[in-house]
């Protein structure tokens, strides 16, 4: 171990540097607080030492190869592992400062999540939140690569250590002026002729409305895909289509949120740690977040 923090750390260092500040030597060396040729020599020493090519020299610029974001992907996780590691340790003393990186879904972006994020925030004056709102294969995707110390997912990140903290009931989205505006619930199959506005094809709600309409016979005519989803309820007040979507904390005005019945619709919330190594911040709150996120339990 103290081969490698003497002798690769270091390097390292240099390597994700470069990466993290768009492959530029100026800015990496700079946030290094080193000189580009001190930046230069480590990436040489590495390239050395493993053998392997790591950057393409293009005139002044350079270009990080192939091997080198093969490396880097691999490094992530337990370069952050490593990280998460020494601020736990730094924070023993303290647990009511640190920081922590949270995801959470683009579908909780108003209402309950914020709500509770300021409370905690509130209480927990000295924690640094950094906070991301992505679809959850993105939200997944970072946990695993150790960007993300915690985050909300939907569906639960089965890749991740987890637990289900509640479920999310889904909901026709219509125009006021629609005839489902008119009616306290709504089948799925009354919808076979409707227009439908959604999220892009890598959404798992996209891929759920497609699999709930197949379960009652049709296939859904998606005129419109866009990815916000107040744009969504933006776009179904003015007519253009109607769209299954979460209950929304704030009503929009215009919209009308119809239950579907008999079957009901629904999707598991989870809440996922990049990690087992957890920082007292983190902990927190994790458990501020499943004392506090009125979700329903899921049935």
């Amino acid at each position: 171990m103290h081969e490698w923090t003497r002798d690769f750390a270091p390097l390292l260092r240099a390597l994700t540097a470069l990466d993290a500040h768009g492959e530029s030597m100026t800015v990496a060396s700079e946030a290094l607080g080193v000189s580009q040729s001190s930046m230069s020599r480590r990436l040489h020493a590495l390239e050395e030492r493993l053998s392997v090519p790591l950057l393409v020299h293009e005139g002044r610029n350079v270009r990080l190869t192939p091997a080198a974001r093969r490396l880097l992907d691999d490094l992530r996780r337990p370069l952050a592992e490593v990280e998460r590691a020494l601020e736990r340790a730094a924070s023993d003393g303290d647990a009511e400062s640190g920081r922590i990186r949270f995801g959470f879904p683009l579908t909780m972006g108003s209402g309950d999540v914020p709500e509770v994020l300021a409370a905690f925030h509130h209480r927990n004056p000295r924690v640094h939140l950094q906070l991301k709102q992505a679809h959850g294969a993105e939200l997944i995707a970072d946990l695993r690569a150790g960007e993300l110390d915690l985050a909300i997912t939907i569906p639960p990140a089965d890749e991740t250590a987890h637990v289900l903290i509640g479920s999310q009931e889904i909901v026709v989205a219509t125009s006021e002026r629609h005839w489902a505006a008119q009616r306290d619930h709504v089948s799925l199959d009354e919808l076979v002729d409707e227009v439908f506005i959604a999220n892009p094809e890598n959404f798992h709600l996209r891929a759920a409305t497609v699999e709930w309409c197949a379960s009652v016979g049709f296939a859904p005519n998606i005129a419109v895909e866009i990815t916000e989803f107040a744009t969504i309820r933006e776009l179904v007040e003015r007519g253009l289509g109607v769209a299954l979507l979460p209950r929304a904390g704030r009503q929009t005005p215009g919209v009308v949120e119809v239950p579907v019945l008999p079957q009901r619709l629904q999707r598991d919330i989870g809440l996922a740690w990049a990690s087992t190594i957890r920082t007292p911040a983190v902990d927190r709150l994790s458990r501020f977040l499943e004392e506090n996120l009125p979700v329903r339990p899921p049935t």
